[in-house]
């Protein structure tokens, strides 16, 4: 069994408008403790959720000529949210972005109505903006697996450790689908040692965990790695770390992507992210199935892993002409 983990603080500063009344603030710090503890939504997405209310009240704010408070928030008309939308397409925001704001503003709006402050159906009126899906670029497989090759890393001004670290890195991004910040954010306990065990448990978005197999081949990079790591990896400490000793930082590896692009002549779209792409479309290239490659990369929705269907085509129409009894 996955092991649970604990439910997040819900402890959230409290906030400080200029636009609005302090019953509206008041407000937003319990929705956003609320999504944080009820619905474990990341930091980086309560951010994005809290800027984009606050921009539409400030919007508000001036469109109305007062400061918004709960009674005037509740009397919201459609007109007035797709009035804050075409100001923020005036201002070049994206359409992904603008899908974002309005989900978020959703979201608040049916946090009040639960919490009987009044009903905000103008925005569930408004239709979200289009957004064109664009299908992830993958790295060729010969490609792929010569970034977790370290040997193509000798010549560069770098300690031999580090370009042990890195391959390490870039094979579990590639061999078993993690997220940059799931790779780093692995313990060493949570690492097994080459035949002692091959899935490794990886905690990713929404601090959900899910269990991962992993390469034997990758474990033996990351063994080779801690063999000649010059500084402690105690079992409760990160598995990875920089050149001081402390957390590794995402930047590195990006950085050192970019460095290897050149160097193995792959184009720009090469980037850690897409190690994680090329690990799905190999998968379904091959033969696997989609709905268990949305359990390996961890996707909420087997909608988000269905991208990967428009990548492959070629591949998909191959497997329908030997596979169908009439074809």
């Amino acid at each position: 069994m996955i092991p649970s983990k604990a439910k997040p603080t819900s402890v959230i500063a409290p906030i400080e408008l200029d636009c609005a009344g302090a019953d509206i603030a008041a407000e937003m710090t319990r929705w956003l403790a609320h999504l944080r503890a009820e619905r474990r939504l990341s930091p980086k997405t309560l951010e994005a959720y809290s800027r984009d209310v606050r921009q539409f009240l400030i919007f508000l704010s001036q469109h109305w000529g007062e400061r918004v408070s709960l009674r005037r928030f509740a009397e919201l008309e459609a007109s007035d949210v797709r009035g804050f939308m075409a100001a923020r397409r005036a201002d070049e925001i994206g359409g992904r972005s603008l899908m974002r704001a309005l989900a978020g503003m959703r979201s608040f709006g049916r946090f009040l109505e639960r919490e009987g402050n009044g009903r905000v159906g103008a925005l569930s009126a408004i239709r979200a903006p289009k957004v064109g899906k664009s299908l992830p670029k993958p790295i060729q497989i010969v490609g792929a697996k010569r970034l977790a090759d370290a040997d193509e890393r000798a010549g560069e001004n770098r300690e031999p450790w580090i370009w042990a670290r890195d391959a390490a890195v870039m094979g579990l991004l590639y061999g078993s689908g993690l997220r940059i910040s799931e790779a780093l954010g692995l313990k060493r306990r949570d690492v097994p040692a080459p035949g002692a065990g091959d899935t490794l448990i990886v905690l990713g978005k929404g601090n959900k965990t899910r269990m991962v197999p992993v390469l034997h081949n990758v474990l033996a990079l990351i063994a080779e790695y801690a063999a000649v790591c010059p500084h402690p990896l105690p079992p409760e400490g990160p598995m990875f770390v920089g050149a001081r000793g402390g957390p590794l930082s995402p930047r590195i590896i990006q950085l050192t992507m970019e460095r290897l692009r050149g160097a193995l002549g792959l184009p720009d779209s090469a980037t850690p992210h897409a190690l994680r792409h090329s690990f799905a479309t190999h998968l379904l290239s091959r033969g696997g199935d989609l709905r268990a490659i949305q359990e390996l990369l961890g996707h909420a929705s087997l909608s988000t892993t269905q991208i990967y269907t428009g990548i492959d085509t070629e591949r998909l129409f191959e497997v329908y002409k030997t596979a169908h009894p009439r074809a």
